[in-house]
């Protein structure tokens, strides 16, 4: 899959989305390298892995382009061993609402108790519905990207959501 990816991020104020969720799976994922908004990024989803290759946000932190390949398991472990340090491990829920699919994560280890949902739209306008347990929309905000959680844990944060 390659293309721009457009996208909103929230917090989420509740737990209901555990209920309303049709599918749930562990992710683990490493950084390859991050900065200047560029980042590789290497994940295992269950029995599933990727390798992703994302350009710097535009448009606010709506829009960037991505560029993302399946590879083997056992090429997975190896690049984690390339990756900066740092791991990002989630439970992901998806959510269907309408037209669209929430992605739900909950962080686990040193972001434990950050709880974010994101969709993926087709254009900056295209509309959607919003579920009950969407919070503050955090689109854009730096501190909220998985390759800045990595240095920045939510447990190091003075100010949490």
């Amino acid at each position: 899959m390659s293309g721009m990816e457009i996208e909103r991020k929230f917090l989420v104020k509740d737990n209901s989305y555990k209920q309303q969720a049709c599918s749930s799976s562990h992710i683990r994922q490493g950084y390859i390298c991050s900065g200047h908004g560029h980042t590789v990024r290497v994940r295992l989803r269950d029995d599933q892995a990727f390798l992703t290759i994302k350009g710097p946000s535009k448009d606010g932190g709506l829009s960037r382009y991505e560029f993302e390949k399946a590879i083997s398991i056992d090429e997975a472990e190896q690049l984690f061993q390339l990756c900066e340090p740092g791991i990002i491990d989630k439970t992901r829920y998806l959510i269907d609402c309408g037209r669209h699919t929430f992605e739900v994560d909950e962080f686990h280890g040193d972001n434990d108790g950050l709880v974010m949902a994101e969709v993926e739209l087709a254009s900056p306008d295209d509309p959607y519905e919003k579920p009950a347990f969407l919070g503050q929309e955090v689109t854009g905000e730096r501190r909220y990207y998985n390759a800045h959680l990595r240095n920045h844990p939510y447990c190091q944060w003075e100010e949490k959501c």
